[in-house]
C-alpha cells in the first residue's frame, strides 16, 4: 500500500471512530482548561475531574489563585499526585497570567510555554481546544500509538509532534491527536494492546510483525 494512501486510512478510521474532539477533562473557560490540564500530569483525568469543582469554587480565576494560599491549595489538589509541585506551579503561573497578560491565558505557543509548568502539550491543548490553534498534542497515548502504526520513530513528544506534522496537514493537526489519544485509552494500550479488535491493525506495522 502507497504511504500516502495508509496515511489517509488511518487518519479516515481514527477520526471516524473517534469524533469527538474536546479533552476528557472538565472545564468551562481557558483558565479551568490550563489548570486542569497541569493538575492532569502522572494523574488520571477521571482523578482531576473529582478535585476541580471544589478547587474551582475556592479559586474562580488567576487573580483568586494568584493570591491562594499554598498550604491550601495543596491540600485540594493532594489526590493529583505531586501536589507541592504542581501548587508552586498553579500559583506562580496564575501570578504571569495576571502580571504579563491582563488576567487572561494568552494564545500563542511562545507565550504558554512560558509559564511555570506548562510545556508543548499543555500548550496546545489550550491552543487547539479554546483558541481553534492547530495542534499537534503528542502525550504518552499519542507517542506509543504513533511509534507503533509507524507514523515515527522518534523517543520524544517533540520528535513524534515533527513527524506527525509532516504527515498531516494543519487542518488534521487536533481530529488526529485526538484519534491517536483515544485509540491508545481504549485499544492500543502500553501493556496487552488489543490488536485483534483494532480497527487498523492491517495497516499496523506492530501488529504485522506480531504475526510473522
Amino acid at each position: 500500500m502507497q504511504e500516502a494512501k495508509r496515511l489517509q486510512e488511518i487518519y479516515d478510521l481514527l477520526t471516524q471512530q473517534y469524533p469527538d474532539t474536546r479533552p476528557l477533562l472538565h472545564f468551562r473557560n481557558p483558565f479551568e482548561l490550563l489548570v486542569a490540564t497541569v493538575l492532569s500530569a502522572q494523574c488520571t483525568d477521571a482523578m482531576v475531574n473529582r478535585i476541580t469543582p471544589q478547587l474551582f469554587a475556592r479559586y474562580p480565576g488567576p487573580a483568586d489563585l494568584a493570591d491562594a494560599s499554598l498550604s491550601e491549595l495543596e491540600d485540594l489538589i493532594r489526590p493529583t499526585g505531586f501536589y507541592h509541585t504542581k501548587a508552586r506551579y498553579l500559583v506562580t503561573l496564575a501570578q504571569k497570567i495576571v502580571a504579563d497578560h491582563g488576567g487572561k491565558v494568552p494564545a500563542t505557543m511562545e507565550e504558554l510555554t512560558a509559564l511555570p509548568g506548562v510545556g508543548r502539550k499543555t500548550a496546545s491543548v489550550i491552543l487547539a481546544t479554546c483558541y481553534g490553534v492547530p495542534a499537534l498534542i503528542v502525550d504518552t497515548h499519542v507517542l506509543r500509538v504513533s511509534r507503533r502504526l509507524g507514523l515515527s520513530k522518534g523517543k520524544t513528544a517533540e520528535q513524534v509532534e515533527q513527524d506527525l506534522a509532516r504527515h498531516f496537514s494543519p487542518d488534521r493537526w487536533i481530529p488526529i491527536s485526538h484519534g491517536l489519544n483515544r485509540h491508545g485509552r481504549s485499544c492500543c494500550f502500553a501493556r496487552k494492546p488489543s490488536c485483534p479488535i483494532c480497527i487498523i491493525h492491517h495497516i499496523c506495522p506492530f501488529f504485522i510483525d506480531l504475526q510473522r
